[in-house]
């Protein structure tokens, strides 16, 4: 057990550690953070660290999954239809790429550009989820509905498509499949959204891990430390989320996802971005982009909807799909 005891020991456990403590902050998936940190401390291949972060995602999505069903927050009905389509393809989406190629060196090649364009499309997705809040939030419309009916086949491709997702690249069950279940159901009230997205995201990457392992076995010197870090960082994550403004830990995460997916794909060599080098620039500049335009941008389609470009309603309030819109402007909170 010593010669686990080193310094990439300690590096993999921080790693879980942070993520953990953003995913029990916020709620997103640890996979669209932890595979990304992981590739850049260069600590495996990528179907390794694809495989250890889906292990130990089974593990702390798990306690999480028994709190809120203990609450009854989950919709049972709505995740059981979710499962029925994510299952079997996270555990056919990694043999598919093993399918493409034998080769360990392509197979890291394809399952980096693969993980790259997932946190690109993970980034894409939460913003959208804003602005589909935002549009409800000014029809006035909106009425919580937590036991919707179910639109089966839908929920189905949905379910399949994030199932593939998560199987491939880990990436997906607390992001992508959010924004589909937001847009299929906007009805569902906050907690009930999380609830059932947090409890299908169990089974499925468990099934995606297992999948995973059969193909590639399991890094013992990666997952034993990454559970250490992860299981604490969720822990205390979700003890302070009451107390930490939401809306700039999730605007930082919008900018790290786009950050880390451009990386991959630079670091694959992709080639509109040349395969013979890297450009650290490029990424910095991206990167500083989205930090300044993103809030510029926001503040224009807000205005275009009749609202102030800043205040009220928060990315809080717009997040919630119980908000009602009399309640805009009436009262400042700490994360405008």
């Amino acid at each position: 057990m010593l010669e686990f005891i080193t310094i990439t020991f300690f590096s993999i456990l921080a790693a879980g550690f942070i993520v953990g403590i953003v995913v029990g902050l916020t709620g997103m998936g640890g996979g669209a953070l932890m595979t990304p940190a992981l590739l850049f401390l260069g600590v495996g291949e990528a179907a390794t660290v694809v495989t250890a972060d889906l292990t130990a995602a089974a593990v702390y999505k798990t306690g999480g999954a028994i709190v809120h069903k203990r609450e009854g927050s989950p919709n049972m009905q709505l995740a059981k239809w979710l499962m029925i389509g994510s299952i079997p393809m996270a555990l056919l989406g990694p043999h598919l790429v093993a399918w493409f190629t034998d080769d360990i060196d392509e197979l890291n090649h394809v399952l980096i550009i693969c993980i790259g364009f997932a946190l690109l499309l993970a980034a894409a997705t939460y913003a959208l989820r804003l602005y589909v809040n935002l549009l409800r939030v000014r029809s006035g419309s909106h009425v919580v509905d937590d036991n919707p009916t179910i639109r089966v086949v839908p929920t189905l491709l949905v379910g399949m498509l994030g199932g593939l997702l998560v199987g491939i690249t880990s990436v997906g069950s607390g992001s992508v499949i959010m924004i589909a279940l937001l847009m299929l159901y906007p009805g569902l009230s906050a907690v009930k959204l999380v609830g059932t997205d947090l409890v299908q995201a169990v089974p499925l990457v468990l099934a995606a891990a297992v999948s995973n392992i059969a193909l590639h076995g399991i890094d013992w010197a990666i997952l034993v430390p990454l559970v250490l870090g992860s299981v604490p960082g969720t822990i205390l994550g979700s003890m302070l989320a009451p107390r930490v403004p939401q809306s700039f830990i999730r605007r930082g995460i919008v900018v790290v996802l786009t950050m880390s997916g451009v990386a991959l794909l630079d670091k694959s060599g992709w080639a509109p971005l040349g395969e013979e080098e890297t450009h650290p620039m490029l990424i910095a500049g991206i990167g500083l982009a989205v930090l300044v335009v993103l809030p510029i941008v926001w503040g224009f389609l807000r205005k275009q909807q009749g609202l102030p470009m800043f205040g009220s309603p928060t990315i809080a309030q717009l997040e919630d799909p119980s908000y009602r819109p009399g309640l805009v402007g009436m009262k400042k909170v700490d994360d405008a």
